[in-house]
């Protein structure tokens, strides 16, 4: 599998020859839906929570007696059902959502998500962004460049997750100067996840050789 490789005013500067068991991989739902499931339980905060009765403040005392009086009996006025009483059944910090994603799951369903990106045309592979310094007047400008090509045209029109831009090597220059458009991600090849891949409509590879190396050592990791 062969792609071309653009440079940051998207002109075809060269050719990649793409590893398949990377770019080529059949897609599994299940797989895909457990992996990605799991990585937003662990990215879940658990900020809510509620008090039970035994958390509410006050209480002790039994508001009157078992007997005697003609109304319902009651034992403490932080029950569930007072006003200002404890909460039933609500959510509690408590919580663990997160589990555990072994690795060759991770990448495999990040395989099969740039596969998927792959097989419908929206990967772009780029040499080089020439940015020595953080100008976000650069990276918007090679954004329309890349719009021009045939299948990117809405990269520089989408409002909301047009795309993720990855860098094989960290590029602080680059990186900002990406960061300040609203609608474009930035993440290193080697944090590549298939959440993050699959939650924008194009992924920008930058670097191809170094990142494509990148991920196959990842394919190698038992």
């Amino acid at each position: 599998m062969e792609a071309p490789i653009y440079n940051a005013a998207g002109k075809k500067s060269g050719s990649l020859e793409l590893p398949e068991q990377i770019f080529s991989i059949e897609w599994n739902d299940s797989l895909m839906h457990q992996v990605v499931t799991a990585m937003q339980g662990n990215a879940r905060p658990t900020v809510a929570h509620t008090k039970t009765r035994g958390d509410v403040r006050g209480g002790g005392r039994k508001p009157w007696q078992q007997k005697g009086t003609g109304r319902a009996r009651h034992g403490s006025i932080r029950s569930p059902i007072w006003r200002g009483g404890g909460i039933t059944h609500g959510p509690r910090a408590d919580k663990n959502y997160s589990r555990t994603i072994p690795k060759k799951m991770r990448a495999r369903a990040l395989f099969m998500a740039l596969s998927r990106k792959m097989k419908d045309g929206e990967i772009l592979f780029v040499d080089s962004f020439g940015i020595d310094s953080p100008k976000t007047a650069a990276a918007k400008k090679a954004l329309v460049s890349f719009s021009k090509i045939s299948g990117f045209e809405k990269l520089a029109t989408k409002k909301k997750n047009a795309a993720i831009v990855a860098f094989a090597m960290p590029n602080d220059a680059s990186e900002k100067s990406f960061r300040n458009i609203g609608n474009v991600k930035t993440l290193d090849v080697r944090s590549l996840n298939p959440v993050a891949v699959l939650g924008s409509t194009f992924v920008i590879i930058e670097n191809p050789e170094a990142s494509v190396a990148t991920l196959l050592s990842r394919s190698a990791k038992k």
